[in-house]
């Protein structure tokens, strides 16, 4: 099925975006993987309306409510990466959607591989986005620094460049998919070394080394920025940029919540959420040639 709206991240701004997008009349896929942030929040008493606090958790899942009440498909599934066609594609752990826009709330990046020397090496041979730089490493070795879905989903999309693939899970159990061409190494790592130019090797703990071209780091699963450097949208390296309706600078495309900067809140979240299920809505309804009122979105 082909949605008017897909949103990444169900957590405030996500599932308000999707909520506007689908009181509009448009048929709205929301994607998420889990509660993020909003789980650690034990009690949330600044939120407008609310006499007594509540749990972080408790809130999102009565947003996630609301929005099926409201007609939203919603979805738990892990993002491994983005398309751009005529639309948008999604490819998740187990399936692809498409979508007429799109909507990225997925919240703050997270932390980067903490492994010596890869701050050092960012830009010499370091990289976060395999889509973006494996045109780089033809017949070259790399390595992919990660132990999920989406360190599988980077390295997969190295296989028509590289001549060697290493995944390496830094001591942790592997929990991705698997290919002929991808080798699985679970030891501890140690460093990501190089000269004053460029990555040549990375060491383990155990004093062994792997001489490799490039690394390529996928903690975790996919974030705001590994999206971005995906689709090709601007940002800063922190944050993406967004303009005063929550548009990147991609037509079709949005962005709301922590994943854009400025005030980390709930309340913030939600009404960057709002305008940026009413801009979808704008823009999938011009592409219909239909004139959009601000009467539309109700009250």
């Amino acid at each position: 099925m082909n949605y008017d709206v897909i949103v990444i991240g169900y957590g405030p701004a996500g599932t308000t975006a999707a909520i506007y997008a689908v009181r509009s009349g448009l048929s709205v896929l929301l994607i998420g993987r889990d509660q993020g942030s909003l789980a650690k929040a034990e009690k949330i008493e600044n939120y407008y309306g609310f006499i007594e606090p509540i749990a972080g958790p408790e809130l999102l899942a009565n947003g996630l409510r609301q929005a099926e009440r409201l007609g939203v498909t919603v979805v738990t599934d892990e993002v491994t990466g983005v398309m751009v066609t005529e639309g948008f594609e999604i490819h998740t752990t187990r399936a692809t959607y498409e979508g007429n826009s799109l909507v990225i709330a997925t919240g703050m990046p997270r932390k980067k591989a903490s492994v010596a020397g890869v701050s050092d090496y960012e830009g010499r041979g370091v990289s976060y986005c395999a889509i973006c730089d494996g045109f780089f490493y033809r017949n070259k070795i790399v390595a992919v620094i990660g132990n999920g879905d989406y360190a599988f989903h980077e390295a997969s999309d190295l296989l028509p460049f590289a001549r060697e693939i290493h995944l390496l899970t830094n001591g942790r159990p592997y929990t991705g998919g698997s290919h002929e061409k991808i080798r699985i190494d679970e030891r501890n790592l140690a460093s990501v070394t190089g000269d004053e130019n460029k990555v040549n090797a990375v060491a383990f703990a155990d004093g062994d080394t792997l001489a490799v071209d490039g690394v390529f780091i996928a903690e975790g699963t996919a974030n705001a920025l590994d999206l971005a450097n995906k689709i090709g949208i601007e940002h800063d390296g922190k944050v993406i940029l967004v303009d005063s309706a929550q548009k990147t600078s991609l037509n079709g495309l949005f962005a709301a919540g922590d994943c854009t900067g400025g005030l980390l809140q709930v309340a913030v979240a939600v009404g960057e959420g709002a305008k940026a299920g009413m801009a979808a809505v704008a823009y999938v309804k011009e592409q219909r040639g239909e004139k959009v009122k601000a009467t539309q979105w109700g009250e």
